[in-house]
């Protein structure tokens, strides 16, 4: 039995209730954005009336701002399980990689290799991809096609004593995948390679303790978790300090605030805490924990058990469906590898036909390759449309399970 309370979870996000052409709307799209509770609207508008104002002037409100930011960078520090100045904040993850992947550059020698994924979103290749101007040398790991998986094999191969940096997803965005990065961390170590995770798929669906995975930079995005758009990068002290970052002359060089360039999204930010206040009340929700690190992590092991159930009935209903073609791991001895994430097609539908009927029925999914190019390539299906994408979070439900499964069963061809 999962600890979560579904009707109090529920209550707090009020997009829930809405509904399209008289059906209840189902996110089943939160892999690129989930939505967000109540308390986050209100953080947001509460910051907009009584704090707007930049940073580190001799008056209140702009005070109010500098508290806002270090309210946000503990309560990520304590997501991440990190220390707050190890914590960085931008627009988004893929400008956090590409300045990252910048300043990184500065120090790429010819020959120098970096090691990428076929199973990455583009935002943890193309920033590095751009590094072969400079001479770098990139290694690209293959995938198993059949479960969708890294070959591990292939990335012992492709880590070697010339590889500066190994740029792994800690899971799949397309097909839900979680990777072994623990061991490809150690891997990278051995050979004295940095490692720059992106955890932007797995943040919502499990607890992160960037210390044990020993990782060099983690990015992620608080969209994904609950919060408003931006991105939220972790990096151990000594890179953030050494790595020379490109910025403007006036800006500080104190880390971390060398990392972040421009005006930050103030607003935001205190969206971010509210997010973190919220699952960290679902922790406490769970079990009593004397520090806010300690609830999240229960709650993130809450959410992680209670949507391994809501997989086993989604991936079970979906392979009885005929001519549906699944993508990814399907066997239930091994849902600790992969998040409620799926990817299917349906004979004679495209998926975005299928999108868009399940559209027309209140139900949300994505279709195309939602930037995993690389995977959608690989398995041939790029040029016809990519996949429908499932995507669920701990908010959705049983019941929203099997209005999907009903609609894919009435949108097959010759039902």
């Amino acid at each position: 039995m999962h600890p979560l309370d579904l009707t109090w979870i529920r209550a707090q996000f009020p997009a829930l209730a809405q509904e399209v052409n008289g059906h209840p709307a189902v996110f089943f799209d939160g892999p690129g954005g989930t939505q967000v509770p109540q308390r986050v609207i209100d953080a947001v508008a509460d910051y907009l009336i009584h704090h707007n104002a930049n940073t580190h002037g001799a008056f209140a409100t702009s005070r109010r701002t500098d508290e806002t930011i270090d309210a946000a960078r503990a309560a990520m520090a304590d997501f991440l399980g990190c220390a707050a100045d190890e914590v960085v904040f931008g627009p988004n993850m893929t400008t956090l990689t590409f300045a990252i992947s910048r300043a990184f550059g500065r120090d790429i020698r010819p020959g120098d290799e970096i090691v990428l994924t076929r199973l990455d979103h583009d935002a943890n290749v193309a920033p590095w991809k751009a590094l072969e101007e400079q001479g770098a040398v990139i290694q690209m790991v293959d995938i198993d096609t059949e479960e969708c998986t890294l070959d591990m094999a292939d990335m012992a191969r492709a880590i070697g004593p010339r590889t500066k940096l190994v740029a792994v997803g800690y899971a799949s965005n397309a097909v839900g995948t979680i990777n072994d990065v623990a061991t490809i961390t150690r891997m990278a170590h051995a050979v004295g390679a940095l490692v720059y995770i992106d955890a932007v798929h797995y943040a919502p669906h499990g607890p992160i303790d960037v210390r044990a995975l020993d990782c060099d930079f983690l990015a992620c995005s608080p969209y994904k978790f609950f919060a408003p758009h931006m991105g939220v990068l972790y990096g151990k002290r000594e890179h953030l300090a050494r790595l020379r970052p490109y910025k403007v002359r006036p800006a500080s060089d104190d880390v971390p605030d060398r990392w972040e360039t421009g005006t930050k999204n103030h607003e935001g930010l205190a969206g971010v805490t509210a997010a973190i206040e919220y699952l960290a009340e679902l922790g406490q929700r769970i079990k009593p924990a004397t520090t806010r690190r300690a609830a999240l992590v229960q709650a993130m092991e809450a959410i992680k058990a209670y949507e391994r159930g809501l997989s086993e009935q989604l991936i079970a209903g979906l392979l009885a469906i005929p001519g549906l073609t699944f993508y990814g791991i399907s066997d239930p001895a091994r849902f600790d590898m992969r998040t409620p994430t799926v990817a299917v097609r349906l004979a004679g539908r495209t998926p975005r036909e299928l999108a868009e009927a399940l559209g027309r029925r209140g139900i949300f999914c994505w279709d195309g390759n939602y930037y995993a190019i690389n995977l959608t390539e690989r398995l041939g299906v790029e040029a016809d449309g990519g996949m429908l994408r499932i995507g669920l979070v701990h908010y959705n439900t049983v019941e929203e399970i099997e209005l999907l499964l009903e609609a894919l069963n009435e949108l097959r061809i010759g039902n």
